[in-house]
C-alpha cells in the first residue's frame, strides 16, 4: 500500500487549499492522504527539527509501504531533507526506515535558512534574532500569530545543496513567485540527475495550477490508468 503526505507550509495547516484538493484526488482512488499538523504542539516553537521529527513519529505508526512525500514551501524543504535523512539511514542499512520513493515539491523554499526570510527586510531579520520574537500573518486564522528566532537558526543545519537526494522528484515552481526565488529552483534542478521542475505562470500559491500539478503528480505516482 502507498502512503501518500502532504506537508504543509509554513503558517499554513493540513486545511489549505492545495491540501484539500490533493486530499480529494488522492481519496478518488482509493488512498487516505496524511496530513501533519507542524503547528502542533505550539506555533511559536516551531522548527524543522520538530517538523521532521512529527513527521518520522506519523511514517513509524503506519504499515509497511512506499512513501510519497509533498511538500509545499516549507514543506517541500522538510520533505527533501526527510528524503535525505531517509537515504542516509538506507546507506546504514537500517531496514525499518519506510521507503519514501517518490517527492512532490510545490514552489520549495530549498534555501530556508540560508537567504532573508520571505518578505523580511535585513533591519526585520536583525530586530527577529535580538529579540527573539516576530509575528506573521497566520493563513489558517487570518491573525498574526509568534515565532520565535530559532525556527530560521534551526534550519541552517540542514544544508540542501549537499544533501545527497537521489528520490524521483518533481517539482512545481511559479514563474511570478515573489516568496520563494523561480531562478533558485530552476538552478538546483538542474543540478539534480532524479529532479524534473516543471516552471509555471502562477504564483506562490499556485492556485491557477491545481488541475495541471494534479494530472502530472498522479502520473508520477503511478495512480493514472
Amino acid at each position: 500500500m502507498r502512503h501518500v503526505f502532504y506537508l504543509h507550509g509554513f503558517a499554513s495547516s493540513p486545511t489549505s487549499t492545495k491540501a484539500a484538493y490533493f486530499a480529494d484526488r488522492l481519496r478518488a482512488r482509493g488512498l487516505d492522504l496524511h496530513c501533519p499538523d507542524f503547528n502542533e504542539p505550539d506555533f511559536e516553537h516551531v522548527t524543522v527539527t520538530r517538523m521532521l521529527a512529527q513527521l518520522d513519529d506519523a511514517l513509524a505508526a503506519l504499515p509497511p509501504g512506499p512513501v510519497a512525500l509533498i511538500g509545499s514551501s516549507l514543506g517541500g524543504f522538510v520533505a527533501f531533507h526527510a528524503a535525505a535523512r531517509h537515504a542516509a539511514a538506507r546507506g546504514r542499512a537500517r531496514t525499518s526506515v519506510r521507503p519514501i520513493d517518490r517527492l512532490i515539491l510545490l514552489a520549495p523554499a530549498l534555501e530556508f535558512g540560508r537567504t532573508p526570510f520571505g518578505g523580511l527586510s535585513d533591519e526585520d531579520m536583525r530586530r527577529w534574532r535580538e529579540t527573539g520574537l516576530h509575528e506573521f500573518l497566520h493563513h489558517a486564522g487570518n491573525r498574526p500569530r509568534a515565532v520565535r528566532y530559532a525556527l530560521y537558526e534551526d534550519a541552517r543545519r540542514y544544508d540542501s545543496a549537499g544533501a545527497a537526494v537521489d528520490t524521483p522528484t518533481l517539482v512545481f515552481q511559479g514563474r511570478r513567485d515573489t516568496v520563494v526565488e523561480p531562478a533558485m529552483v530552476e538552478r538546483f534542478g538542474a543540478t539534480r540527475h532524479a529532479m524534473t521542475v516543471r516552471m509555471l505562470d502562477d504564483d506562490h500559491q499556485l492556485g491557477s495550477s491545481l488541475e495541471h500539478m494534479w494530472r502530472e503528480s498522479a502520473a508520477f505516482l503511478g495512480l493514472c490508468g
